[in-house]
């Protein structure tokens, strides 16, 4: 009995709110995105918004399931839950389906699973239980080879499918090796990186590393005196010069066509709303349209007629735009935002570092997918193709983060009795 009174007043039960919150506002978004005037009824199992209403059904109760587990399983049966996704993984690249050009679902009857979205929560869960267990330190070469090699083995397999964008997600755990005691400079080192990768797609290689090789002098020249400086910043500018010129090798080589293309699209080196510009173009359109405060509820004519690709899953935020406009894209972010903030706030509250690691994870992929998302659909970064948690339409991606962010809630509500 006390068990079941703790359990209820444990949790967080404003993050859930916001979760019910979400899942609906992306339902309603669902509907009108994908809106048949033959199947009006927002509750008809034949159509996208009556099978997401079976698996936000599908969500409750496996988040219901989670919160009546013991919060010590989560931490024993990690491995067996990396374990699973890892042969799933592989399972996908054997009999999947390829849609898209990804090989990413196992066909199950009229069900596709995306291994790739459990993959997610079991790389938290593995790499929490990893460096909690005898409070590793990320500054031991071993422990951070180690903690590398846990993200990179789902990562390399989610590649070959190949589904960059869900890769990519996995990068966001850098900031939870940031907060369990990575050095700053690793940020660092990745920001100028990107930076560079930018830079020399935009400019002549060759004034990018003069303006490299100006700056270098001028800090060796001014910094003269501190000869650690002066080999850090003369190091630096070496492998600065050998990463220019490895970019264009990686950008043709490694990247595909359509990746490519999308990177250009967003740097202004391609101008075509019509063919590789046309999903960003439209996106821009509806968002725009909506204006303040939208076009109404099933009145958005950029939806209706389909002019956005793929609007009720990577583009959904474009439904929200041109529908409830400014104002309803605002309530949106504010939701995503708070619960993050309170996200961060209950991995920090955590009495067990397990809970506390796990906690950034989850915070650290949901901000992922959350900016990436929402910065593709306007323009700030290219389309690679994420869902936005909780309002995207497809099962596999809401039951994942589902369960991502209700064990956090499990762990929490157990915070002080688990060590």
């Amino acid at each position: 009995m006390n068990n079941q009174r703790g359990l209820f007043f444990n949790v967080d039960w404003i993050m859930i709110l916001i979760y019910l919150a979400l899942c609906i506002i992306g339902w309603f978004n669902i509907h009108a995105a994908v809106y048949d005037v033959n199947h009006p009824s927002i509750l008809d199992l034949e159509t996208n918004y009556g099978k997401q209403f079976l698996f936000i059904i599908g969500a409750l109760i496996i988040g219901g399931l989670i919160m009546v587990m013991d919060a010590k399983f989560f931490n024993s049966i990690a491995p067996v839950f990396y374990g699973i996704t890892l042969i799933l993984l592989i399972i996908v690249l054997i009999v999947g389906r390829n849609v898209g050009g990804n090989q990413a679902w196992i066909p199950l009857g009229s069900f596709r699973l995306q291994p790739s979205e459990f993959a997610k929560f079991s790389t938290c869960l593995l790499l929490a239980r990893y460096l909690s267990a005898t409070n590793l330190k990320l500054n031991d070469i071993k422990t951070l080879i180690t903690s590398g090699i846990i993200l990179l083995i789902p990562m390399g397999l989610i590649m070959l499918q190949p589904d960059t964008g869900s890769a990519l997600t996995f990068t966001s755990i850098v900031f939870v090796l940031y907060r369990e005691g990575l050095s700053g400079y690793v940020l660092v080192i990745g920001a100028i990186c990107i930076a560079l990768f930018v830079l020399a797609l935009l400019f002549n290689k060759f004034f990018l590393i003069g303006v490299l090789i100006a700056i270098t002098i001028a800090t060796i020249y001014l910094n003269k005196k501190n000869r650690k400086l002066v080999t850090v910043v003369f190091a630096g500018a070496i492998i600065s010069i050998a990463f220019i010129f490895c970019v264009d090798f990686a950008y043709e080589n490694v990247l595909q066509s359509h990746q490519r293309n999308r990177i250009d699209v967003i740097l202004g080196k391609i101008d075509d709303p019509r063919g590789q510009g046309y999903n960003l173009n439209q996106s821009k359109i509806a968002i725009g349209s909506g204006g303040l405060w939208g076009k109404g509820y099933l009145q958005g004519t950029q939806t209706k007629y389909d002019f956005v690709p793929e609007q009720s899953t990577d583009f959904i935020f474009c439904t929200v735009g041109e529908e409830w406009g400014f104002v309803g894209s605002l309530v949106v972010i504010t939701l995503y935002l708070t619960l993050l903030i309170r996200i961060v706030n209950l991995a920090e509250r955590q009495r067990s570092s397990f809970s506390r690691i796990y906690g950034y994870g989850v915070a650290s992929i949901l901000f992922f997918h959350f900016f990436i998302n929402i910065g593709m659909t306007i323009g700030l970064v290219p389309v690679i193709g994420i869902p936005l948690p909780f309002l995207s339409y497809g099962g596999s991606s809401l039951w994942s983060f589902t369960i991502l962010l209700f064990i956090l809630l499990k762990l929490d509500s157990n915070r002080m009795g688990f060590i």
